[in-house]
């Protein structure tokens, strides 16, 4: 059922029409047009998966207020813009992906080799990151870790759990408020590239942070 909504939240932003990326003079999709017909939608579909009720409510109980409407999209957009100024040559990617924003980190720019501990040269980049989730505090915030497939399978879900737990726990430390994170560990499961090659295995070594709008539900 969640993929049928996440499904028609991603034809309705189609549908909402074009416009152009300033960053890549690309097209790409109106958030802000789209964002009156995904509204009803995210509280249902897209809020449950980026943390379900837990969150939203203790963030809603805490007087930070839901976003609505048409001004999903364009809060996401302003977000998305921040961060693709702030990340701009870091190595870190933003990717959006309807209501969603996703900054993938790869690993060799993070941690060293079978290691947890951030590389003191990502301290930047992270504080970079805490600037803007700090200044949209209405978004929850997912950060995940990923493996390859070499190694043990509890090993690398072990390890992928670690390096999340350590990108969230410096983005809390810088002032982030904790109540808007999760952090899940999946190891070698959500591969995006054959873990056959070093390059594949490199891809899929890193931690990815996704962003999603709070909503009433």
């Amino acid at each position: 059922m969640l993929k049928k909504v996440i499904a028609a939240a991603v034809l309705g932003a189609l549908v909402a029409g074009c416009t152009t990326d300033p960053y890549t003079g690309q097209p790409k999709m109106s958030n802000a047009a789209g964002g009156a017909a995904l509204g009803a939608l995210a509280g249902a579909g897209l809020g449950l998966l980026a943390g379900g009720d837990d969150r939203r409510n203790a963030l809603l109980g805490a007087g930070i207020g839901a976003l609505a409407g048409g001004g999903i999209g364009l809060y996401m957009d302003q977000q998305e813009a921040q961060l693709r100024a702030q990340l701009q040559g870091t190595g870190v990617s933003v990717t959006r992906q309807g209501d969603y924003i996703i900054l993938n980190m790869p690993s060799n720019i993070t941690f060293a080799t079978d290691s947890a501990d951030i590389q003191p040269a990502f301290y930047q980049t992270l504080n970079s990151v805490a600037l803007v989730l700090k200044r949209y505090n209405q978004t929850l915030v997912d950060v995940y870790g990923h493996t390859d497939s070499t190694g043990s399978l509890e090993h690398n879900m072990q390890l992928s759990q670690r390096r999340a737990s350590s990108v969230a726990n410096y983005l809390i430390a810088q002032g982030t408020d904790s109540r808007r994170f999760a952090v899940i560990g999946q190891g070698p499961s959500q591969p995006i590239a054959s873990n056959a090659t070093p390059d594949g295995r490199a891809q899929n070594r890193r931690v990815e942070i996704r962003l999603a709008p709070l909503t009433a539900g």
